[in-house]
Parts: C-alpha cells; sequence; structure tokens
C-alpha cells in the first residue's frame, strides 16, 4: 500500500464518520456528545442505558458509515491506480 491509498482511505473513512454522525447522531432534538458516544465499558447500569437509549445502535450506525467511507476510499484508490 502506497502513502495515496493510505491518504484516501483515512479521508473517506472519516468523512463517513462525519456525515453518520449528522445522520445518526441526533438524539431527544440534539446530538449525543462524542464522549458519550464513543465511550467504551463503564459498569452495568451505563451499558444498560446505553442499549435501552438507543445510543448503541447509535454507535453501529455510525461506525459502519465509517467503515463503508474507507471501503469507497480502498475502491477508488485501486480504481485510480489502473
Amino acid at each position: 500500500m502506497n502513502i495515496k491509498t493510505i491518504i484516501s482511505i483515512s479521508t473517506l473513512a472519516g468523512l463517513g464518520l462525519i456525515v453518520g454522525y449528522c445522520f445518526f447522531g441526533s438524539f431527544a432534538g440534539g446530538h449525543v456528545s462524542l464522549s458519550t458516544l464513543f465511550s467504551i465499558g463503564g459498569n452495568a447500569f451505563q451499558n444498560a442505558f446505553q442499549s435501552i437509549s438507543g445510543i448503541e445502535a447509535m454507535r453501529n450506525k455510525i461506525l459502519l458509515c465509517g467503515l463503508a467511507g474507507a471501503v469507497l476510499g480502498m475502491l477508488v484508490s485501486f480504481k485510480l491506480k489502473k
């Protein structure tokens, strides 16, 4: 992998995360803070709250958007090589 491929993948993955956060990060009329959204671990009460409130589903959708951006970046960089 060369540097252009890495830059393409990381840029589009970052854009995917941003777009995913804009679309799926809203909760009760506002956006969820990034520290709440990407906090890992915690006690059982926090995990239960995140599961019930839908924060886990938000997190999964946002991360899937980032993954889609990374895949798109890989495809674009391989397409440009040819």
